[in-house]
């Protein structure tokens, strides 16, 4: 028997979490995770999370990885004595934490205190039957656990509490959030009930650390790492792991060794360019992982991508897992978003909210395609909270002048450079509410003068654009490169009508009596698809973005003539 634990919605929902005031610049308490967790006043014996909170992007993801290695996936039997199961583990090491949850069966998460306690483990287990299919011979830290006697144990069952993967329907989302008593209360259920738990966040540092346990064979020095919204305190309950081979250890022998009177070096292949290295070495691990790895299905090697990559499913896990090679400005962009998340509480609730918006209306989508991507849509929150005044969140310029030499980072020409240590970023005054917030933002965007300017958050300001994209969004760092490139003209003109119809709801609601009704408000309003009930009101208010578009088309024009007729009068 299994019950699904509740979800700290549950808690906040019935008085036990504290909600923020408009301005706990987070003092955002860090879960464990390093993620902000909902914030709460400080008491005395919170000293644990005070220290928790102030590690840098760097330390929190050597802790992840340390404690990747330490621990074992275990699928279980659909009957099964829980204490018995850790009596059993504990004759093999002190298991630190652990975890089940449901995926094509029941499995368990172990940490052990030592990763001797896995080799341990290891020796005790056996080799599958043959009888049937030959197995590869590779021991990997992926186990099952069958019972011996199954009927005589049927009656030691005990209910197991299983860890949730994956977030609840947008429909009983709205639900929920219909029993919030503010839309500041509303964004906080959303984001509990969307980020990654602890448990999930553990499941991705383990497929990582699985996976380095195939590139170990080839290369000892290198590690996987997870990137993206894996570790930018960003990431949503079922979305793909992002993962790079890392060579930065290997990097520390770069030197020559310059003991007496030689210097000494490895003989090591060498090819013509990185990128053929890179796809070479993503080609031998995509076919050690199809052909030997333990649950990997679906392996696709996308070597003449821009960013070559292996993507394969991770059964085990569950995941989907995209695999790269050392993507350096990715990991710099990581915790870039880390630190604005850990910044200020409203942050995280923004783009949460503001993203499942865009998800229920189509504006978003996880195939590729010309719609805003979910990076593109949350730098734009930033530079949203970067416009306000005062501004939530500081520009990327204002982090670089903190930084400290050991921040200093160039990577292929680009300046990567900002400050690492949250305590050195200074509060910010601004005390605007969510409801005001939420509200703003859409404000903001539904007016914003898209044929003219761009979205730097670099300067934090809105600058010409350089070229005739329909949305242009300057990458963080490689300020040649606008990340939001793939979107066009139709789908920028959605997201206007979408932002303009969603003001107008947050302006004009009644929400005394849309409550007496039972009907959704606030964000439960946003969430429900538009047209249905009000297809009328939503053509009214989309009149204008047409003659935008062709206005931006004249204006073009001009500009184009005035600089042919300078070129002419030059000549």
């Amino acid at each position: 028997m299994a019950l699904r634990a509740g979800g700290p919605a549950l808690a906040l929902l019935r008085g036990r979490l504290r909600l923020p005031g408009p301005g706990a610049r987070g003092h955002a308490r860090l879960g464990r995770s390093g993620a902000a967790a909902q914030p709460a006043a400080e008491e005395p014996g919170e000293d644990a999370e005070v220290s928790t909170r102030k590690k840098t992007f760097a330390e929190v993801q050597t802790e992840r990885l340390d404690q990747a290695e330490r621990t074992v996936l275990i699928k279980c039997p659909s009957k099964l004595n829980e204490k018995k199961l850790l009596q059993y583990l504990a004759s093999h090491g002190n298991v630190k934490s652990h975890f089940f949850f449901e995926n094509r069966g029941i499995s368990a998460l172990i940490e052990f205190s030592e990763k001797s306690s896995i080799a341990s483990l290891q020796d005790a287990v056996g080799i599958p039957s043959a009888s049937e299919h030959h197995v590869v011979p590779f021991k990997s830290r992926l186990f099952t656990f069958t019972l011996k006697n199954p009927v005589s144990q049927h009656v030691e069952e005990t209910p197991l509490h299983l860890s949730p993967q994956c977030h609840i329907p947008v429909k009983d989302l709205i639900e929920k959030l219909c029993l919030a008593d503010s839309i500041s209360s509303q964004m906080y259920i959303l984001l509990n009930e969307y980020q990654l738990t602890e448990e999930n966040i553990k499941l991705r540092f383990l497929a990582c650390s699985l996976v380095r346990d195939f590139a170990r064979a080839y290369f000892p020095d290198s590690t996987v790492k997870p990137f993206g919204s894996s570790v930018n305190t960003f990431g949503k309950l079922g979305s793909d792991v992002d993962m790079f081979l890392d060579f930065r250890d290997t990097g520390k022998h770069a030197t020559k060794m310059k003991k007496g009177p030689f210097e000494m070096e490895y003989q090591m292949k060498r090819l013509p360019s990185e990128r053929l290295a890179t796809q070479r070495i993503l080609s031998v691990i995509g076919d050690c992982l199809d052909n030997f790895g333990p649950g990997c299905v679906n392996v696709q090697k996308i070597l003449n991508a821009r960013c070559p990559l292996v993507k394969f499913s991770h059964q085990p896990t569950g995941f989907q897992c995209d695999l790269s090679v050392s993507n350096s400005i990715a990991i710099r962009s990581s915790e870039l978003l880390y630190i604005y998340g850990c910044l200020d509480s409203r942050v995280r609730a923004l783009v949460f909210a503001v993203r499942c918006w865009a998800r229920v209306h189509g504006l978003t989508n996880s195939a590729p395609g010309t719609w805003i991507t979910n990076f593109s849509l949350t730098m734009m929150v930033m530079f949203f909270l970067q416009r306000r005044s005062p501004p939530i969140i500081p520009t990327l310029d204002q982090l670089k002048e903190l930084a400290e030499e050991k921040d200093k980072h160039i990577i292929g020409g680009y300046d990567c450079s900002f400050v690492s240590d949250l305590r050195k970023i200074q509060p910010t005054k601004n005390t605007e509410t969510l409801d005001v917030l939420l509200g703003e933002f859409f404000e903001y965007f539904g007016n914003f003068d898209f044929r003219k300017n761009s979205i730097n958050l670099r300067k934090g300001k809105e600058v010409n654009k350089p070229e005739s994209s329909p949305l242009y969004i300057w990458n963080p760092f490689e300020q040649d490169l606008n990340i939001s490139k793939n979107v066009n003209q139709p789908q920028l003109e959605k997201f206007i009508a979408m932002a303009r119809e969603s003001a107008w709801i947050l302006q004009k609601e009644d929400k005394t009596q849309q409550m007496i009704n039972k009907e959704p408000w606030g964000l439960a309003a946003l969430l429900i698809p538009f047209g249905k009930n009000n297809s009328s009101k939503m053509k009214n208010r989309m009149k204008g973005i047409g003659s935008e578009t062709i206005r931006s088309l004249l204006d073009s024009l001009k500009l184009n003539n005035a600089s042919s007729q300078q070129k002419a009068v030059g000549k």
